[in-house]
């Protein structure tokens, strides 16, 4: 399988089951687009545009409905996107996958006011995944050497929830996750 090969069967997933909504008042297609856009903008590495295209994909990845968070369900989505993404990327996307979540826990815990711009959808979301981190957890995940990644890319998560926004299409961020296919895998 080659990287194109790779790449497109991502973009397939995200064509086929991006439509849904996740309790905001966008689809993730256009969440997961709006992330990376951002990210490109603000001139980001093109590693954390890559994490912040990819970041939800596990919620692309099971069937539990789009209103999981309301129903008092986490489907612990950056594990199962990060385990499946990790098959075929390298760690400097798949590790901020994997950590946004926890960088969402880490900076209610840093930043109190952070806690205070979470949408309805994120708080309840956060209540699931443990909470604004202790002091304890929060000084580990500083040790961690991907929590930086992470947190950048958490940051951009939540600015993408803008209704109507005008982002690129998939295609146009493909160059951005070629370098990062692993082969062979």
């Amino acid at each position: 399988m080659s990287r194109s090969q790779i790449i497109d069967d991502i973009f397939l997933v995200f064509r086929e089951r991006g439509h849904k909504m996740y309790g905001e008042a966008v689809t993730e297609l256009q969440h997961a687009l709006q992330c990376a856009t951002f990210a490109e903008r603000a001139g980001e590495a093109p590693h954390i545009v890559a994490a912040c295209l990819l970041h939800d994909y596990g919620h692309l990845c099971h069937e539990l409905g789009e209103d999981i968070a309301a129903r008092g369900v986490d489907a612990l989505h950056e594990n199962v996107g990060a385990n499946k993404l990790s098959r075929f990327f390298t760690p400097e996307v798949v590790e901020p996958v994997r950590l946004h979540v926890t960088a969402k826990r880490y900076l209610c815990w840093r930043e109190p006011e952070y806690f205070r711009g979470l949408t309805e959808a994120s708080r309840r979301s956060l209540e699931l995944q443990g909470g604004p981190m202790t002091d304890d957890e929060g000084r580990e995940f500083e040790k961690h050497p991907h929590y930086e990644a992470a947190v950048r890319c958490r940051r951009y998560d939540d600015m993408g929830k803008i209704v109507d926004m005008e982002t690129p299409d998939l295609e146009a961020f493909r160059n951005v996750l070629e370098p990062y296919v692993r082969l062979p895998f």
